[in-house]
């Protein structure tokens, strides 16, 4: 791929990114988040959902994803030379325009921040007990690239650690965003999956994320 021609891409997925943040959807319960749709270029979202990763084997253990830590895949590394989407989507959520898309449309403090952007592929026996995301996290989006009859696989939504309150769908191309606090209780009810559930976790962390090989640019931090 030329610099040109990697360059055009880039700005194909950065507008279609910025297109759907201004579509989005703002709820105010349980608590603020957005829904979006149409969030990237279609044969860019088609690439992601052929992205070669391996389902994680939870051997009967879940809840949360760091107890699989030795099996999550992460936009980062040689991750980002392998995959030219995986590339394309990291730097768009890095660009200026993206960033400063963000901050406008949620208010998420990102200046200092790092990327990282884990893909997710999930399996029966998966699931996640109720959680924030509050603390190293600054803005958390949940992209989905659902197949058909998995809408009910979205992510859980809590009125508090214990009340559940609804699910958003999973549905292709489409992602849930909150800005994390207190009470953006978040979860995975424990249900059948009957073919892999194939998602893209994007966070903003601050500089006290220890784990630095799972940014995707862990030497350029946000800068607005």
């Amino acid at each position: 791929m030329t610099e040109a021609v990697a360059l055009a891409s880039r700005t194909r997925v950065e507008d279609a990114i910025l297109a759907s943040f201004a579509a989005a959807e703002r709820r105010e319960t349980p608590y603020v988040n957005w829904r979006v749709g149409n969030v990237l270029p279609e044969e860019t979202a088609k690439a992601l959902a052929q992205l070669p990763f391996a389902a994680v084997d939870v051997h009967g253990v879940s809840g949360k994803r760091e107890l699989h830590n030795d099996q999550r895949s992460y936009f980062a590394g040689e991750v980002l030379d392998a995959y030219p989407a995986a590339r394309e989507v990291a730097e768009a959520f890095q660009s200026r325009r993206v960033i400063e898309a963000i901050t406008a449309n949620t208010g998420a403090k990102l200046e200092g921040c790092y990327l990282r952007v884990e893909y997710a592929v999930d399996v029966s026996g998966f699931w996640l007990q109720p959680h924030t995301d509050l603390g190293v996290k600054t803005y958390t989006m949940l992209y989905y690239l659902g197949d058909e009859g998995q809408a009910d696989l979205g992510t859980d939504l809590y009125a508090d650690h214990e009340t559940w309150a609804e699910r958003a769908p999973f549905t292709w191309n489409t992602a849930f965003i909150f800005v994390p606090s207190d009470n953006t209780w978040h979860g995975f009810e424990p249900r059948k999956i009957k073919t892999p559930r194939r998602s893209v976790i994007i966070n903003y962390v601050t500089d006290e994320w220890r784990a630095r090989e799972q940014l995707a640019f862990p030497n350029d931090p946000i800068r607005l």
